[in-house]
């Protein structure tokens, strides 16, 4: 067995994971002067941001999109060089697929509840929208520490509102049930707002007006050019290139402290470090925390996940006739396979710029607790979402190339206590010096939420909590990219 040994004053820092959230931690460490050691089991650095290319054209196989009114993914993405590649997408006009027809996605809502029952107007049918106005006059709806968001806004508005656009919104987030969900973890300022409010409508509008009087310019979302798994490529050459390691196809095996830190047992590499940041999904943590925190572990394993995949698919223009916009989501209401369709080539302009000959789309297939579904082989998903496709669109071509991309257990969900359970991790883990956690499973499955994990673990292993604290009590919003995942 070979030691890698490095002096606890040297300042070296392990960091276990190189998705996101683990490039992000290495990088704002070696800004803080240590020295920085990457695992990462697999064969890439990126997790669920992952570059592609399809019929010659570059596209991504994971996530599309970041939020760009955070400042976290805007400004790591500026550091590692990609700010002139920076893309807001060509068109935000996305629809619902949804009793038999496309309808345009509406506008006034926060994550699916309207401030007025006109703002959903033909999407629901008349009885729906009478229900919606009902709100006002019901009796206050306490919530407590936490509450399902589609249980709580059945409650207020029906649950026809739920069915027909939370349900699509939240799933498109988290692959997840809208009536599972947590309110407090996944829409924060919804919950914040319906606690000081009689009306779940009032709620929204104030949250509008907000908005409104804060006066944000600019996109909600960015795409990079290439894709955004250029994303983590781009940070971890930063890493590299500040000094830091990366070692891929090196699985962490043991988690140890020591008098001196902490100590790395990952195949035969033995590291010793000053400290450790865990920045794997929860069943990667609570193996490697076990031993030194078997509180921690206990809690991390009862984070559950969905699983789901994507179909590329990539048409002829000339073949391929689509409804405008930026593509579809899909309420689980309806009874169809896929849950959301992007056109990528009409959301992203640097797809139809690199090939203006071809048309990509994107389905995405799979929920919480549907694993059925992605048991079939490729082609009988590939099969299924072009049937969806042409019942919505009426695309009937066949495609030059198609790709699956599965990704088990890929997102993590966020039931009525997460953040309760969130907390009790991070109090466990506080115990230990020199150890900290970040990634999708605390704060939000977002790419700037996954940042802002990375960069409170780096402060917290210098003895600042603030930003622990306040993500543990008020979590990053995940949005809906419009159209597709």
């Amino acid at each position: 067995m070979s030691a890698l040994h490095a002096r606890a004053d040297a300042g070296h820092v392990v960091v276990i994971g190189g998705g996101i959230a683990g490039l992000a931690a290495a990088h704002r460490l070696l800004d803080r002067g240590a020295r920085v050691t990457v695992l990462e089991a697999s064969d890439r650095v990126g997790g669920k941001l992952l570059p592609g290319e399809i019929a010659g054209v570059r596209v991504d196989l994971g996530a599309e999109s970041m939020l760009a009114r955070r400042p976290e993914a805007m400004a790591l993405a500026r550091a590692v060089g990609l700010g002139e590649h920076l893309q807001p997408p060509a068109t935000a006009t996305a629809s619902i697929w949804t009793r038999g027809a496309l309808r345009p996605m509406p506008k006034g809502h926060v994550m699916g509840v309207p401030g007025t029952a006109s703002a959903l107007l033909g999407l629901l049918s008349g009885e729906g929208l009478r229900r919606i106005e009902r709100d006002t006059l019901l009796p206050r709806t306490e919530i407590g520490d936490d509450v399902a968001v589609g249980e709580y806004v059945a409650e207020r508005l029906g649950h026809e509102v739920v069915d027909r656009l939370v349900e699509p919104l939240l799933g498109g987030v988290y692959a997840g049930d809208a009536y599972r969900i947590s309110m407090r973890s996944a829409v924060p300022q919804l919950f914040q707002a319906a606690k000081a409010h009689d009306s779940l409508t009032e709620a929204v509008r104030e949250i509008q007006a907000k908005a409104a009087a804060a006066a944000q310019t600019g996109p909600v979302f960015m795409g990079v050019e290439g894709g955004v798994g250029q994303l983590p490529l781009a940070v971890a050459e930063s890493v590299r290139a500040k000094g830091g390691e990366i070692l891929l196809k090196t699985v962490a095996d043991r988690l140890r402290r020591t008098s001196e830190g902490w100590e790395v047992l990952a195949g035969d590499h033995l590291i010793e470090a000053e400290a450790v940041i865990v920045a794997t999904p929860a069943p990667g943590a609570a193996r490697l925390v076990g031993t030194a925190s078997p509180e921690a572990a206990a809690e991390l394993r009862t984070v559950e996940y969905a699983s789901m995949a994507l179909v590329t698919l990539a048409y002829r223009r000339a073949d391929a006739a689509l409804p405008e916009g930026s593509g579809f989501l899909v309420p689980p209401v309806d009874g169809r396979t896929i849950k959301a369709s992007t056109f990528a080539s009409r959301k992203w302009g640097w797809i139809a710029d690199e090939d203006p000959d071809v048309l990509v789309l994107r389905t995405s297939v799979g929920r919480y607790g549907e694993t059925e579904i992605l048991e079939h082989e490729d082609a009988d998903l590939v099969a299924v979402s072009r049937h969806d496709l042409r019942e919505a669109t009426g695309l009937d071509a066949a495609p030059v190339e198609t790709r699956v991309t599965r990704w088990t257990d890929g997102l993590p969900q966020y039931p009525v206590g997460h953040h309760a359970r969130v907390a009790r991790i991070r109090e466990h883990v506080a115990r230990l010096p020199g150890l900290a956690v970040c990634g999708a499973a605390y704060d939000g499955v977002g790419i700037p939420a996954c940042i802002a994990s990375a960069h409170a673990a780096v402060d917290q292993l210098g003895g600042d909590l603030r930003a622990v604290q306040q993500l543990t009590a008020d979590p990053v919003q995940s949005l809906h990219g419009g159209a597709g995942e």
